[in-house]
């Protein structure tokens, strides 16, 4: 990792295990680099959305333009984001998508659930083999300058809900609670498949990999895991249909981080600060109210905090960085606060630096 387009991933590594094992906190920033770290050329765009989203060439060469021209500050750290939106593993499982500039939508495929077979692992899927080859190429390609990031497969309910539709599954949830349970023990054992097929692809020389949303690396089995449709769901319902297959979950992943999404779902979050497995939880908080760094989420933090888990919070302003810091005690916080400037990134690293 001698060419590694981060000169202190040494350091970045330890604290980022530090903060999983709650001894320690993280300060992620990027901003425009002042001088790019190589001379990338900007890869043509290809003929269509869709083609732009699954090319491994296209991809893997964009995000090596970009991560090139990326300053990485405080404890960011460059990687591939190789995913194929938010949910791909609906994608695995017989969804057909909807590309946009930014994102993928997936469209339900489950019409009458008695009649939907088992579902397992198929490593000729058309789909896994699309997501295999991004990776493929973007490991082939970087060259110990940047990783390359597990895709945000998301599983459990959610991608029950991708499969079936969030409107139909409400009424499964009342009407086959039953076939709903199988279906999300089948998706759990199936997300373990597809994790581990992928993460032979990406794993890097300390054991571990990143994760390509959030930012987040530690040296084994590391992922993110939710269940953003927990939003309609009462208490009683959430322990019984996702809590089970979230704890089998967070006990097979070596770092696991719950996406706490949405001031709907917090109802939720006495239950997964019980779950023992899990390390750590991020807060998003829904469009059109405070961010992340927010002091009306500093009792929020300090909950999760007491109850021995780490934290993340994103979308964090670079002036909001210390305050945060000093509501929290900092231990166990991971921040994500993005800068305009390499100047301005590396102001606040150097506040944060002389904070610790």
């Amino acid at each position: 990792m001698g060419n590694f387009w981060k000169s202190d991933w040494d350091i970045v590594r330890a604290r980022h295990l530090a903060w999983w094992e709650h001894r320690g906190f993280v300060v992620s920033t990027q901003s425009p680099a002042d001088i790019p770290h190589a001379v990338i050329a900007k890869p043509p765009y290809p003929e269509s959305l869709e083609l732009a989203w699954i090319t491994p060439e296209y991809r893997a060469r964009k995000a090596e333009y970009e991560l090139a021209h990326t300053y990485f500050g405080g404890e960011a750290f460059p990687y591939f984001d190789a995913h194929i939106g938010p949910g791909s593993l609906a994608l695995m499982l017989g969804s057909y998508p909807s590309f946009t500039d930014d994102s993928v939508w997936y469209h339900p495929c489950f019409d009458d659930l008695e009649s939907v077979p088992p579902l397992a692992f198929d490593p000729e899927q058309v789909w896994f083999r699309r997501q295999r080859a991004l990776l493929d190429y973007g490991m082939a390609i970087s060259e110990g300058r940047f990783l390359v990031g597990m895709p945000d497969l998301i599983e459990n309910m959610d991608t029950v809900a991708s499969l079936r539709g969030s409107e139909m599954l409400m009424f499964d949830l009342l009407e086959q609670p039953d076939v709903i349970k199988r279906l999300i023990a089948e998706v759990n054992q199936v997300y373990f498949d597809v994790f581990d097929a992928l993460y032979q692809i990406i794993r890097d020389e300390w054991g571990g990999n990143a994760f390509s949303a959030f930012r987040i690396w530690g040296p084994g089995k590391t992922g993110k895991v939710q269940c953003d449709a927990s939003a309609m769901f009462s208490p009683k319902m959430f322990a019984e249909f996702v809590v089970p297959a979230l704890r089998e979950q967070c006990r097979w992943l070596d770092y696991s981080m719950y996406h706490l999404d949405g001031t709907q779902a917090v109802v939720h979050l006495d239950q997964l600060l019980a779950i023992e497995s899990l390390d750590a939880i991020e807060w998003t908080p829904q469009a059109g109210i405070e961010s992340g760094g927010d002091p009306r989420w500093y009792p929020l933090y300090r909950r999760i905090l007491d109850a021995g888990k780490s934290v993340q919070a994103v979308g964090v302003l670079p002036g909001e960085v210390l305050p945060l810091l000093d509501a929290t005690g900092g231990t166990g916080m991971f921040i994500i606060a993005d800068a305009a400037t390499e100047a301005e990134a590396r102001s606040l690293i150097d506040s944060v630096e002389r904070r610790r």
